[in-house]
């Protein structure tokens, strides 16, 4: 009986080990509000850029890409006119 008993102890020993969290460790609601608020981030940097970029296009200070252009210009895709 004295191993079965220094046995169980050491299992409840590691159980209440692993019971305490670890000084870095976070619960599952404060990486969900983490995540949103990075996606919220990076969202609106993306926004911003896409704002930016149209009114550089627009300005003309940038040179437009093959979708952009195909967008804004389409009559220059059109073999139609030839």
């Amino acid at each position: 009986m004295g191993a079965e008993a220094e046995a169980e102890a050491e299992a409840e020993k590691q159980g209440a080990e692993n019971e305490k969290p670890s000084p870095n460790s976070i619960t599952v609601a404060q990486f969900l509000s983490w995540k949103r608020q990075k996606d919220a981030d990076e969202s609106a940097r993306k926004a911003e850029a896409a704002r930016k970029r149209a009114v550089d296009i627009a300005a003309g200070t940038v040179q437009m890409n093959g979708r952009e252009l195909f967008l804004h210009e389409p009559w220059v895709f059109d073999d139609t006119r030839l």
